[in-house]
């Protein structure tokens, strides 16, 4: 009875003239108790037809400075700081205007009823202060507490951070009509605040509070990260920690995402598992890319993919002259110009941008936009990527990876293009499939065109940049695992000991950009990808990042993928690498052949592309890449030594 009471009711809010004619009343209160109190509660010691007088002077004050600051329009159950704050604007207001009324009466020596004593006036502030805010307090409270009672079930938490974010989490929570979540404790790591209180909450360090002890004896269920600008190692530190010990780890967004600027229970977001590999920020020499990139038509191939959209994104925040965005994918060209469109921090960039759809192996279409255009820079992030899809379809891998870079690489040449950055990948790295195979390939063609004597008219540069698996990107293992585990699993790897680099979208990008800036032609650029992580761990930290236990969800090994290996490589064993000034790049000293070569073998390629004989253009691949070298795949009999 009482729960559908609460209910019915819990949506409506009293009308704010009620609330003003309850502040008016409570003046009115204050002033008479002000009396009582300065007359030792004698009703015989003071004139009420005077008082009554003063006390209409003094209501109407106040309700004047009620209007004005409206401090009867907060929603009671919501009573925060702002509220207190115009309340005491508008009590602190109407009393400076009684003292001046009461200092022009003495002032003019004259004795009036409206001359209201000091104390009084005092007294009063202090008690229409204190029953305003307090009544206000009192509701909050109330209504909390009754709407607590209706829950679903008590969750103990321990919110790791004891500052502002941690404080605004706190109200969250109680806020709640769903859970009645109880706050155990803050963790801080500041000894100044450790074994204080805040709102008779405990304040800890993590030494005590992350222990299998402290945790069971208080049945705390959740661990909510509330540190805005957290470092990525810290904050890795403390999920595994968390999960470690069983707790359905959160973390509260960023404050710009909050709604309305507050923040609520449902923006609480569970770790992704993005975050556990992000590593410390790059620091970006972004003189030199401003430098590279401003007041320059660019051009983004593929760029409505994972990797090309976040390449756009970025180039815009350095004032290019023209920006080409290409891409054969319809749906997600359109998306991205959505989302583009609709960003205000690009507002002053859209004139400048252009969403073309096209293919790169399209060589008259391709030689018209570049016609039009004459772009200065290429990003060439256009590639099928799909390792076990390309094995299946040998002819598209190489009309795209392979034609389309030739295509796009002699528009360059020929229209003078100032640099052309390839977005390459570790799988051409002693291939073990067509993807990767055809990768390196591309990588040997825009090498050779360097090699070119200067005479041929190349004024070009070109640059690769070569890097591992990119987290949440087209293809990752890391969208599938949460669909498989949102819907209940099995998860499913290939191998339990097949190990990949990651890095995230961002990082790669800005490492494009850092790489691109700083080659000078027929540069390999290889990424410092970190250690190498094991995809079957990956699976088990994800499950548990969803709050099961890894036995609730089921990890099974499928086998290993036509084309797939069990680890990836940056470096053949034949290449070396040489520093940069950037720590996290390096330049790869890499065999190529000449553009004579490498041209040859392109039209055999082609000659063989006509005759769609698959088995024959993967032997021309291996003959071009000799250590390709298939594995798991119908094109390994190519491999027996005869």
């Amino acid at each position: 009875m009482l729960k559908q009471l609460v209910n019915s009711y819990s949506s409506q809010f009293l009308s704010r003239w009620v609330i003003l004619l309850g502040d008016i009343v409570t003046v009115g209160f204050s002033f008479l108790f002000a009396y009582f109190i300065w007359f030792k509660f004698s009703l015989a010691a003071f004139d009420s037809a005077a008082v009554l007088i003063q006390l209409s002077i003094t209501a109407l004050i106040y309700t004047i400075f009620f209007f004005i600051t409206r401090s009867y329009s907060g929603i009671l159950r919501h009573t925060g700081l702002f509220d207190a704050f115009l309340i005491l604007k508008a009590v602190s207001l109407s009393l400076g205007v009684l003292f001046v009324i009461n200092i022009m009466y003495y002032a003019l020596g004259k004795e009036d009823v409206f001359r209201i004593p000091y104390s009084i006036l005092i007294i009063q502030f202090l008690l229409s202060l204190f029953f305003l805010i307090g009544s206000r307090v009192m509701v909050k409270v109330v209504f909390l507490q009754i709407t607590r009672q209706f829950t679903k079930e008590k969750i103990p938490v321990v919110i790791y951070g004891a500052g502002s974010a941690g404080m605004l989490t706190k109200n969250a929570l109680i806020k709640d009509r769903v859970y009645r979540y109880e706050v155990v404790a803050y963790i801080d790591d500041n000894p100044s605040k450790v074994r204080k209180s805040i709102e008779g909450i405990p304040v800890v360090n993590q030494y005590r509070a992350l222990r299998t002890s402290y945790i069971n004896r208080h049945g705390i269920k959740q661990l909510i990260i509330a540190i805005q600008g957290i470092h990525p190692e810290k904050k890795k530190k403390i999920v595994e920690a968390g999960l470690d010990l069983h707790l359905d780890v959160k973390v509260v967004p960023s404050i710009d995402s909050w709604i309305n600027g507050e923040l609520s229970t449902h923006q609480l977001r569970r770790v992704k598992i993005e975050e556990l590999l992000e590593r410390e920020t790059i620091q970006l020499d972004n003189k030199n890319i401003y430098r590279e990139v401003s007041n320059k038509v660019i051009m983004i191939t593929g760029g409505a993919g994972s990797i090309g959209s976040e390449i756009a994104r970025q180039i815009l925040n350095y004032s290019p002259k023209r920006l080409i965005i290409i891409d054969q994918a319809e749906s997600p060209i359109y998306d991205l110009q959505f989302e583009i469109n609709n960003d205000g921090k690009f507002a002053k960039e859209l004139n400048k941008i252009e969403f073309i759809v096209a293919s790169v192996k399209d060589k008259f279409r391709m030689d018209n936009i570049f016609s039009i255009y004459k772009p200065d820079i290429i990003y060439h992030a256009a590639a099928y990527k799909h390792v076990p899809l390309m094995e299946q379809n040998p002819y598209e891998a190489l009309m795209i990876n392979i034609f389309g870079t030739k295509v796009i690489a002699d528009l360059s040449v020929k229209y003078k293009v100032d640099k052309f950055v390839m977005v390459s990948t570790d799988k051409a790295v002693n291939p073990t499939n067509i993807m990767g195979a055809s990768k390196r390939i591309a990588e040997i063609y825009i090498q050779s065109i360097q090699t070119c004597p200067p005479k041929e008219g190349c004024s070009t540069k070109f640059v690769t940049t070569r890097f591992g698996n990119v987290l949440g990107s087209n293809g990752s293992v890391v969208p599938l695992f949460r669909k498989q585990i949102e819907s209940g699993g099995p998860v499913t790897v290939t191998h339990k000991d097949i190990t990949r680099y990651f890095m995230t979208i961002p990082e790669a990008c800005n490492l494009v950009l850092e790489a691109g800036a700083m080659g000078d032609g027929a540069d390999i650029f290889v990424f410092d990808m970190g250690e190498p992580i094991r995809i079957y761990d990956m699976a088990k930290k994800m499950i548990r990042l969803y709050g099961f236990s890894n036995g609730d969800i089921e990890i099974i090994e499928t086998g290993l993928r036509p084309g797939e290996k069990l680890y990836e490589e940056l470096l053949t064993s034949s290449e070396n690498t040489l520093p940069t000034h950037h720590p996290k790049i390096m330049r790869a000293e890499v065999s190529t052949l000449t553009n004579k070569q490498i041209c040859k073998y392109f039209d055999e390629l082609s000659e063989l592309v006509i005759e769609a004989d698959h088995f024959s253009l993967v032997a021309k691949m291996k003959q071009i890449v000799p250590e390709f070298i298939s594995n798991n795949s119908v094109y390994e009999k190519l491999d027996v030594k005869k």
